[in-house]
């Protein structure tokens, strides 16, 4: 039996994305079909979920698809053949939100229940797994003591708890805010966002409230959340019964999903290691070359929402958009320059995006000065520029450096046979094995040294494979010589069939 590993589940809005995903640590992704996801913009064909299975399996990463839209009763039977599909193309799991497609004829494939569904009690997670379900994704609205007891009063169905991204302002699954407002639905797959548009705060007799510091609430983004920032939180969330870490974002781009995915393995593998439990850095190499920090790609700032408590603040009323890491204060402006001041170690390059307040601009030229001062050239001034915090959220350096390789620990050994030997790779995540036996003559090494140096390195070549050495064995009477080009057809054979 292999030990528990918490899985960290990311967002792919397409096969790209979803392989980027994977070499930066994702144990599996979740993606949209053709039709009847909940990210209408961010539908693949059956041919490139087919493709993803195939590269995500040999990392013995899952491929989850989204069947989670509701369905009108002439959608359900061509949702059924949908989902014979991908079960043909050996899709690992469905998410689905519309109970009556349970009716319908489904293939024999996992399914979870969408965070649409509304999981946010014991007796509904009750009703979901007598059903047949095998995994429920819990509303973001839970704390972390309702998680710990909907995993006491439901231990055999898996818990997915979301850890980072956009949040709704609205229950989950029960938004109709979208459909209401412009005939959207977000149950359908097609929200319009209102809770990231403008609106004006009025009392009762339709007369506008202003604020502390005696302005009108007018034109402020005054239902658009923060994102959700559970970093901190991953042991309690492990100890109270969630197993699967889940990033939201279907439609964010690739440079985002491989800097957020591979923050969250290194903070998950940190806390598997401080609990004295099997992480997935044990079992894989994770190569990045770059330090993942979520600040630096789209971000609205970070909250752990309800988890404990209600926590402060939740919304930014200035603006719906990525506002990224925080790294210096505007003074001023003078001479077409913006004057601002810069945290320690910062630097700037052409080409950056800055906000500060609402306004936004990028950088055109960067001239510093003596007095610790930097003027910024922008490619538009702002006509009105607030003083206060300055943020950057399109970081040009950090975007070109976003590159992350995978490689799965293997455990070889080379044994005697009575004419011949037998060649053992093994999987360090999943105990898989690739076995060889051959003939070969047992011909004694003039240099030992030497031979057993070829046979170590040679086997050890695993370069253009999904593969690293773990370790190696040599378990043999004495040192054979045995030709490279042998031992290289071995390799070759054995790492294809594993």
């Amino acid at each position: 039996m292999m030990p528990f590993v918490p899985t960290l589940l990311s967002p792919a809005r397409s096969l790209s994305v979803a392989k980027a995903a994977i070499q930066a640590g994702a144990d599996a992704v979740y993606i949209g079909g053709p039709q009847f996801g909940a990210r209408q913009a961010a539908g693949n064909s059956i041919e490139d979920i087919r493709e993803l299975v195939r590269y995500a399996h040999r990392y013995d990463a899952q491929v989850l698809v989204t069947l989670n839209t509701l369905l009108t009763a002439d959608e359900r039977k061509e949702a059924s053949r949908l989902a014979h599909a991908l079960y043909e193309a050996q899709a690992d799991a469905l998410i689905i939100q519309d109970l009556n497609l349970l009716n319908e004829d489904l293939p024999p494939i996992r399914l979870h229940a969408s965070t649409q569904c509304d999981n946010r009690t014991v007796e509904h997670i009750k009703q979901l797994r007598d059903k047949g379900f095998k995994r429920v994704v819990l509303a973001r609205e839970l704390s972390l003591d309702e998680i710990r007891t909907i995993h006491e009063a439901v231990p055999d169905i898996e818990l997915e708890a979301f850890i980072h991204g956009a949040l709704c302002v609205s229950y989950s699954g029960r938004c109709y805010l979208s459909e209401y407002l412009q005939d959207r639905s977000a149950n359908r797959g097609c929200c319009a966002q209102p809770c990231r548009m403008q609106y004006d705060l009025l009392d009762k007799d339709l007369n506008e409230i202003k604020d502390d510091r005696g302005e009108p609430i007018h034109r402020r983004y005054l239902l658009s959340l923060q994102d959700m920032d559970r970093s901190a939180y991953i042991s309690q969330l492990i100890d109270a019964g969630v197993s699967t870490f889940k990033i939201e974002g279907r439609l964010k781009d690739e440079d985002y999903v491989t800097n957020v995915t591979a923050y969250y393995r290194q903070r998950i593998d940190e806390v598997m290691k401080q609990k004295h439990l099997v992480a997935r850095s044990d079992q894989h190499r994770f190569i990045f070359s770059f330090t993942p920090d979520p600040e630096r790609t789209f971000h609205r700032g970070g909250t752990p929402y309800f988890l404990i408590n209600r926590s402060r603040p939740m919304a930014n009323h200035l603006t719906p958009k990525s506002t990224g890491k925080e790294i210096g204060v505007v003074i001023g402006r003078q001479k077409g320059y913006i004057d601002i001041v810069l945290h320690d170690g910062v630097i700037l390059h052409n080409g950056d995006g800055l906000t500060v307040g609402d306004k936004g601009f990028a950088v055109n030229g960067i001239r510093p000065q003596t007095n610790g001062h930097t003027w910024v050239l922008p490619n538009s001034m702002p006509s009105i520029l607030p003083t206060g915090p300055l943020f950057r959220n399109y970081d040009i350096e950090f975007e070109q450096l976003l590159k992350a390789e995978r490689k799965v620990y293997v455990d070889i050994c080379l044994e005697e046979t009575d004419d011949g030997f037998r060649l053992t790779y093994t999987r360090v995540d999943n105990g898989q094995q690739a076995v060889g036996e051959y003939s070969c003559l047992h011909q004694p090494a003039r240099d030992t040294d030497k031979a057993r140096n070829t046979i170590l390195t040679q086997l050890a070549k695993l370069g253009d494979t999904p593969f690293e050495k773990r370790n190696i064995h040599i378990q043999t009477k004495q040192t054979y010589f045995i030709p490279i080009s042998q031992l290289n057809q071995w390799r070759r054979d054995l790492t294809e069939h594993l």
